[in-house]
C-alpha cells in the first residue's frame, strides 16, 4: 500500500540491488525506477514527487505506460541525489558516484566515519516530517527533504495525492472496474488485440508470472487482459468463442488467486464466480474442473469448508464419471481438485475426509507418473507430498508438517511459487514448535527465493507477526531489520 506524503520512504538497501532495478537504472527507466519503489517501499507518486523535486503530476505522467520520459541530466541527478541513490545505482544510471563529486567539491582526500557509515546504511528515509535523533541539525540531506515538505508545500503536495477525475486506475481497483464490467464493451475492437493466438499467449504469460510468483505484474496486466477477453467472448463466434470462454474462465482464475493473496476476499470470490461461469461456457470439462478448484479455495478463505470440500468432492466425481480419457490434463485437474478438498477438510478438522482425499490425490499422481504442469496445476506425486505439509499443519501437528517437509526435495518442485509456498508452511510449522531461528532462516531463503511472496502477502505477514511476538530477543533484533529491509511494517 502506498504511504502518505508525511509518511517515511523506506527503500530497502536490497533493491538497488535486484537484477529489474538494475536493467531499469541502466536503460535510465525512470518509469521502471518508480514502479519498483512502489512495489518494494510502497513509496506514493507524491512521496517520490518530494524527495525528488517534481510535481505529483509528472511523476504521474512518468508513471504511466508510454508516458512522459526523463532524457535531461540535470533531472535524473535530481532524482537520484532524491532517493539517497548509493554509488553503484548513480553509476548505473550513468552519474559520477557521490564519493568523487565530494572529492571534486571539497578537495578531501577521505571520508570521515559518519560519511562513510551514511553510505553503508542500507534503507534511505525520505519524506519525513519528523526529526531523527541521529541526523545532525546541520545535515544537508535532512534539512533538503524537511525543507521540501515545510508549510504550504505538504498541504499541495497531500491534496495532489488524491485521485482526480478520469484518473486511471491501478492495482486492485482496476481488478473491480474490470470485474465489475467497466468500461463496456468496445464497439469496434482490434481484431489483432481480439485474436485468439494472441489472447492465448496472454494468458499463458498470466499464468507464468504468477507462478514465478511476480505478483505485481500480474495485477499490472490482468484488468486489461479480462477486458479484452470479454470482448473477444462478445465477438467471436462457434469454436473461437468456445476456446475465448475457456482462457476467460483461466484468466479469471488467475485473478481470483492473486486476489486472495492480497486478502481482498470479496473481489477474489466476483473473479472465481465470473471464473465458473466462462468454464461453463466453453463445454470443456477439465476447464470446469480447474475453475471448481478456485472456487473451493474462494470458499475456504471466506471460512465455508465444509460446503468447500463438498464441492472438490462432488466436482471431482462429475469429470471423473464424465470425462472419456484419462489424459495427463484430465488428472492434473482431477487430481489438484481433490488437494484442494483435502485442505479444506483439514481445515474443518475432518482428518477422515483429508486422508481419503489425500490418497485419491496420490493414486491419480502415480497414474500420471511424475511431477508435470499440465493446464497450470504443478500436479505430480511431489504437490502431493507438499499438500501433506500443509494439511499436517493445518490439523495443528507442526511435527508431523516437519517430518513431511524433510521428505520433499526441493529440486523436484518446478515452480518457484509452490516452493515458496512449502517453505512458509514449514516456516509456520517451526515456529509452532518453537524452533524459531530455523523458522526465521526459512523465511529469509524464501524471501531470496520469491520477494514478493513474502513482502506482498498479508498472510507471510502475519506469520511475521507471530514469529516476532513469541521468538527471543535475539531473533526478534534480526526480524526487525529484516522486514525493515523489505518494507513490511509489524
Amino acid at each position: 500500500m502506498s504511504g502518505r506524503a508525511s509518511d517515511l520512504i523506506i527503500i530497502p538497501g536490497s533493491l538497488w540491488r535486484r537484477p529489474q532495478m538494475i536493467e531499469a537504472l541502466t536503460a535510465r527507466d525512470i518509469r521502471a525506477v518508480f514502479h519498483l519503489l512502489r512495489q518494494y517501499a510502497g513509496a506514493s507518486q507524491t512521496q517520490i514527487a518530494i524527495a525528488c523535486g517534481m510535481s505529483q503530476g509528472k511523476v504521474s505522467e512518468i508513471m504511466k505506460k508510454g508516458g512522459r520520459q526523463v532524457t535531461t541530466l540535470e533531472v535524473f541527478e535530481r532524482i537520484a541525489d532524491g532517493l539517497r541513490m548509493p554509488d553503484p545505482a548513480r553509476m548505473a544510471l550513468g552519474l559520477a558516484p557521490r564519493a568523487i563529486s565530494a572529492l571534486a567539491t571539497t578537495g578531501a582526500t577521505a571520508f570521515t566515519p559518519r560519511d562513510a557509515l551514511a553510505d553503508l546504511v542500507p534503507p534511505a528515509f525520505l519524506g519525513s516530517l519528523d526529526v531523527d535523533p541521529d541526523v545532525e541539525e546541520g545535515d544537508p540531506v535532512h534539512r533538503r527533504t524537511f525543507g521540501k515538505l515545510a508549510g504550504a508545500g505538504v498541504f499541495s503536495a497531500i491534496l495532489a495525492d488524491l485521485p482526480s477525475d478520469g484518473a486511471p486506475l491501478e492495482g486492485v481497483e482496476a481488478f473491480a472496474a474490470a470485474l465489475a464490467g467497466y468500461p463496456a464493451i468496445n464497439d469496434a475492437p482490434s481484431p489483432v488485440a481480439l485474436s485468439i493466438a494472441r489472447l492465448d499467449a496472454a494468458v499463458a504469460a498470466a499464468k507464468r508470472d504468477y507462478q514465478n510468483c511476480q505478483y505485481s505484474t500480474v495485477v499490472n496486466s490482468l484488468p486489461a487482459l479480462l477486458a479484452d477477453l470479454r470482448n473477444a467472448c462478445a465477438t467471436h463466434d462457434a469454436d473461437a468463442r468456445l476456446q475465448a470462454e475457456a482462457l476467460s474462465a483461466e484468466a479469471h482464475h488467475v485473478a481470483a488467486s492473486i486476489l486472495l493473496k492480497l486478502d481482498h476476499e470479496g473481489l477474489a470470490w466476483l473473479a472465481a464466480d465470473r471464473s465458473m461461469q466462462a468454464s461453463r461456457r466453453s463445454q470443456d470439462l477439465t476447464i470446469i474442473g480447474s475453475s471448481a478448484r478456485i472456487i473451493t479455495h474462494a470458499l475456504m478463505n471466506g471460512g465455508h469448508h465444509g460446503a468447500a470440500t463438498k464441492t472438490a468432492s462432488t466436482y471431482a466425481e462429475r469429470i471423473d464419471h464424465d470425462v472419456d480419457q484419462r489424459t495427463p490434463d484430465f488428472l492434473s485437474v482431477y487430481g489438484a481438485l481433490l488437494l484442494r478438498g483435502a485442505v479444506a477438510a483439514a481445515q474443518r478438522s475432518d482428518r477422515h475426509t483429508a486422508a481419503t482425499l489425500l490418497d485419491e490425490a496420490e493414486a491419480a499422481g502415480r497414474e500420471l507418473g511424475g511431477d508435470y504442469n499440465h493446464r497450470w496445476t504443478a500436479f505430480g506425486p511431489t504437490n502431493v507430498q507438499l499438500h501433506r505439509v500443509n494439511i499436517a499443519l493445518q490439523l495443528g501437528d507442526a511435527g508431523a508438517a516437519i517430518q513431511h517437509a524433510r521428505a520433499v526435495d526441493l529440486n523436484r518442485i518446478p515452480l518457484t511459487e509452490r516452493k515458496a509456498k512449502l517453505l512458509v508452511d514449514t516456516s509456520r510449522a517451526l515456529t509452532q514448535w518453537g524452533k524459531h531461528d530455523k523458522a526465521y532462516d526459512v523465511l529469509l531463503f524464501a524471501h531470496q527465493l520469491a520477494p514478493e511472496e513474502i513482502s506482498a502477502r498479508p498472510a507471510v505477514h502475519r506469520l511475521l507477526d507471530d514469529l516476532m511476538a513469541t521468538a527471543p530477543p535475539s531473533i526478534k533484533r534480526q526480524l526487525k531489520e529484516f522486514t525493515t529491509e523489505i518494507g513490511v511494517r509489524l
